[in-house]
């Protein structure tokens, strides 16, 4: 019944998550506390999410922005192995609060999904995101959509910022799979438990997909904001 639940909702975590341009692992990190424990959330979900993302790279590849991962992955590297190590020693549920604040002003700064941009967002920028956003991801397993706001100020729109998003989270996601492995994080029937949610994923992908393709680019911004208030509230809540 566990392999059941946790494969089905890798289905529609990575159908949200498609949709909304990320924040699908906001729907598994409650499920895995619940059916597994709350200690094991971060490498259980983020082993799924890197299982889950070949086949998002293939729908997806001739849409990704080269020069947004060559600038991003690199200080995510840094920090998927920063954060393995502080995740191992200490918890730091404020980081939770700050984001999710900030998750929920994008509602104000896109002014209801009416603004197509809030600030102005350089490629520089994606250098210390890259630390900071892998580094959160790797303490809890799910940051929500925290870049979106940034890709969306960049200029990127659905497939192009879906399929961005994926090639930087999948190499990032390399480094933090060796960073729990190596700290003794991730052993063990954890692996069995990602693969599943990982085929879940899989299959999400594939469905996504096609809707998305039907989603006018307004739409899509507003789904994108919808999810990063909701995703926001979340994370106030869980961080208080």
């Amino acid at each position: 019944m566990t392999y059941l639940i946790l494969f089905l909702i890798g289905i529609l975590a990575y159908v949200v998550s498609t949709l909304s341009g990320g924040g699908g692992a906001l729907i598994m990190v409650p499920v895995v506390g619940f059916y597994l424990s709350p200690s094991v959330v971060a490498p259980v979900v983020n082993l799924g999410n890197m299982i889950g993302r070949p086949a998002r790279l293939i729908l997806f590849w001739k849409d990704i922005d080269w020069k947004i991962v060559a600038y991003y992955v690199p200080s995510a590297i840094v920090g998927a192995l920063v954060g393995g190590y502080i995740f191992v020693q200490l918890k730091a549920d404020w980081l939770q609060v700050i984001l999710g604040l900030f998750l929920i002003s994008t509602v104000f700064q896109y002014r209801f999904g009416k603004k197509k941009r809030s600030f102005p967002m350089k490629l520089a920028y994606f250098i210390p995101l890259g630390f900071l956003v892998t580094l959160v991801s790797t303490l809890f397993g799910a940051t929500g959509p925290i870049l979106n706001p940034f890709y969306l100020n960049y200029g990127l729109m659905k497939e192009k910022m879906i399929a961005t998003k994926t090639a930087n989270s999948f190499i990032a996601g390399i480094a933090q799979l060796s960073s729990y492995t190596f700290l003794g994080a991730l052993h063990g029937d954890l692996w069995w438990y990602g693969l599943i949610i990982g085929l879940g994923a899989t299959v999400g992908n594939i469905f996504g997909k096609r809707i998305l393709s039907r989603l006018s680019d307004a739409s899509f911004r507003k789904i994108v904001i919808a999810l990063m208030v909701i995703s926001g509230v979340l994370m106030v809540w869980k961080g208080v």
